[in-house]
């Protein structure tokens, strides 16, 4: 969609906006399903990047504590308890600048993802930046979507982050539709940017090809130490705008209601799930930051009549666009 587009829609009376988003949603999402999903911090700190918002950078004192890669011995123990309680999708996070082949580290995660991936869940990976042949490699040990968010608009990005740019996020980006897998992709609300700069990330996103398997949406969650750390919280009806519009713009998308959920209400979570969210995560931690727990959530979705959303591990990735298609979008 084009930015003008995303703009006539956020501006939108608020019931009109989510009117729109609730057609699209059951167009697509027809049952009142959502997905839960667990992220496990494999690699804890330490990381040579100086993400604004991140308790993970090593340039920042927080109270995040370094931790080495967790063994394949403890991150299965984590799998199987995540499937065990409704999981279907396993998301495995490591704080570094991005991996590497040949070295020590890239082949212990791709042998933890050879194993995690016989566990029937969806398997996802955020490692950073990847190359052609990482991807590929990823991909082939049972990876099923890779994680990596634009985070906001390409013109407030420089102020997020010094250390890459964001056309090394598409880059990546790009590694990871040739090499077959879904990308997970989105951003954060929260960090000193316009609504326009919202905008202009969905744009961003909903131009991918193919568009992105899922969509994240964050809300900042302020970590003492970080540049970011006295940022306000955005407001809940910012939050419901931007899920409603991401909704419409990728309307194919799993779209997660991700960082910050513990801070909104189960009223609030629930004007989320109509506007458009069909994914969260699950479990007691979200990498560094906490998580509303599991009972909680289990209870949230009785209330609200929805159930839990099986794994897609036998879909493949999307496709991108034929030259006919793409032909149609432009008309």
């Amino acid at each position: 969609m084009h930015f003008d587009e995303l703009q006539r829609l956020y501006q939108l009376p608020l019931f009109d906006l989510l009117k729109q988003a609730r057609a699209v949603h059951e167009a697509n999402w027809p049952k009142n399903e959502v997905q839960l999903c667990t992220l496990l911090s494999i690699k804890t700190g330490g990381c040579s990047e100086d993400c604004s918002y991140c308790a993970q950078s090593a340039r920042y004192d927080t109270p995040v504590e370094n931790e080495r890669l967790l063994s394949c011995g403890a991150v299965m123990e984590r799998a199987q308890a995540a499937r065990d309680n409704g999981s279907t999708r396993f998301c495995m996070g490591a704080a570094w600048k991005g991996v590497r082949d040949g070295t020590q580290k890239f082949d212990e995660v791709l042998e933890i993802v050879r194993n995690v991936s016989q566990l029937g869940m969806e398997v996802c990976v955020t490692l950073g930046e990847l190359g052609p042949v990482e991807a590929k490699k990823l991909r082939e040990a049972g990876v099923t979507a890779y994680n990596h968010n634009i985070d906001t608009s390409p013109e407030h990005y420089p102020n997020i982050v010094t250390t890459h740019t964001f056309q090394d996020r598409l880059n990546t980006i790009g590694h990871v539709q040739d090499a077959g897998m879904s990308v997970c992709c989105g951003g954060i609300l929260g960090l000193g940017e316009t609504v326009d700069d919202r905008l202009r990330m969905v744009e961003v996103l909903s131009n991918l090809d193919p568009q992105p398997e899922s969509v994240p949406i964050n809300s900042l969650v302020p970590i003492a130490g970080t540049p970011m750390g006295g940022n306000d919280p955005i407001d809940t009806f910012g939050l419901v705008r931007m899920i409603a519009v991401a909704r419409i713009a990728v309307p194919g998308a799993k779209v997660r209601l991700s960082a910050g959920r513990a801070q909104l209400s189960e009223e609030a979570q629930a004007l989320c799930f109509f506007a458009g969210a069909n994914s969260i995560f699950y479990g007691d931690k979200l990498l560094t930051t906490t998580n509303p727990q599991a009972q909680a959530d289990l209870a949230l979705l009785e209330k609200l009549g929805m159930t839990p959303q099986m794994p897609f591990t036998d879909v493949p990735a999307p496709a991108k666009a034929t030259e006919e298609e793409a032909a149609l979008v432009e008309a």
